[in-house]
């Protein structure tokens, strides 16, 4: 039943959450979103950066305001004063990177996916359990105020049972991208896929049955795949993803008895309209600040570590390492396909 009005985001401030000192490994175009984005909306430090290479470690300190550039991960992370780790480095090295963090006994947040795998995720998962630190896969998009308004929809049963989701992302990207080279675990699945399927998982569950296809590129990886998911229940879910085509970029989670449609695109901050059956419509309407609002992840992250949480409620490892399952059946099922 649709409710009279949307419900109130429950998202603090990001400027609320207590400051930690962060360590960045990696210095690409999603190390200076996040920091960037943690300069202008909160009061955690950015205190280091680590880089393969002394010199670019220091000009990415001097244009983001960093305090402290090292040349090499393992310097950073012998730094007494790094408390949290942003593991911002190319998907296959996730794991060694983020292992190695918990290794150094640093909380952790990896930037999506956790590992290219989901053996890789729970490898990651039980070391930092073991070890009693924090861990968090950086998908940014469920730490959105936007998103806790849609959970707190569904969880009010406010379109019904949810039944279905189709959901796409596709851009374009020239033959040089990183997102092209199979040895950087490339492609439009990992990068782009991933939130079209958490989004699936997140509002039906983790599906009972994978059916997919891909087309591939000249470089070696998919150019783009198309996959449908059927959990146990019947919920059912398209999803798709490019990397050589521009698509709407936009979602629809229906329900028995209504639907919300995320407008594109969908993963960032923006507009979205919630309907039922009798016609009633609701809007959540806010600035499209794109990845400027990764500030609620830190935030979060840095809230959870100072009230002695080892993982988000937001996003459980658990959840992490179910998308990342349904990845790999994907997977699975277009290399099947490929050679049937």
């Amino acid at each position: 039943m649709l409710p009279s009005a949307l419900p109130r985001s429950r998202v603090p401030a990001s400027d609320a959450a207590p400051p930690l000192r962060w360590g960045v490994l990696g210095t690409g175009w999603i190390a200076e979103r996040f920091i960037t984005s943690l300069r202008r909306h909160t009061r955690q430090v950015r205190y280091a950066v680590g880089s393969r290479s002394l010199p670019a470690a220091e000009a990415f300190a001097r244009a983001q305001g960093v305090q402290v550039a090292y040349g090499s991960y393992a310097e950073l992370l012998a730094d007494p004063a790094v408390d949290v780790v942003y593991v911002a480095t190319p998907h296959n090295h996730h794991l060694g990177d983020a292992l190695a963090a918990v290794v150094a006994g640093k909380h952790v947040v990896v930037e999506k996916p956790l590992g290219v795998n989901a053996g890789e995720a729970e490898q990651i998962a039980a070391a930092a359990q073991a070890a009693g630190v924090y861990c968090l896969e950086a998908l940014w998009t469920l730490f959105l105020p936007k998103l806790d308004v849609v959970r707190q929809l569904l969880d009010g049963g406010a379109i019904g049972d949810p039944l279905t989701v189709v959901a796409d992302l596709g851009e374009w990207f020239p033959a040089e991208h990183r997102i092209r080279r199979a040895d950087l675990a490339g492609g439009p699945l990992l990068d782009l896929g991933t939130y079209p399927v958490m989004l699936a998982t997140w509002a039906l569950g983790e599906p009972a049955d994978v059916v997919a296809l891909a087309t591939p590129a000249a470089s070696g990886v998919d150019a783009q795949l198309g996959a449908v998911l059927r959990t146990a229940g019947g919920g059912l879910a398209t999803v798709a993803s490019s990397i050589d085509v521009l698509t709407p970029t936009a979602a629809t989670i229906g329900g028995r008895d209504g639907e919300i449609v995320l407008d594109g695109i969908f993963y960032q901050p923006g507009r979205f309209t919630v309907r039922d059956r009798a016609g009633g419509e609701l809007v959540w309407d806010e600035p499209a600040v794109a990845h400027d609002a990764l500030h609620f992840e830190a935030a979060a992250a840095a809230a959870d570590i100072v009230t002695g949480r080892l993982e988000s409620p937001v996003r459980p490892l658990a959840a992490s390492i179910a998308t990342l399952r349904t990845l790999d059946r994907i997977t699975a099922a277009t290399a099947a396909a490929a050679t049937a």
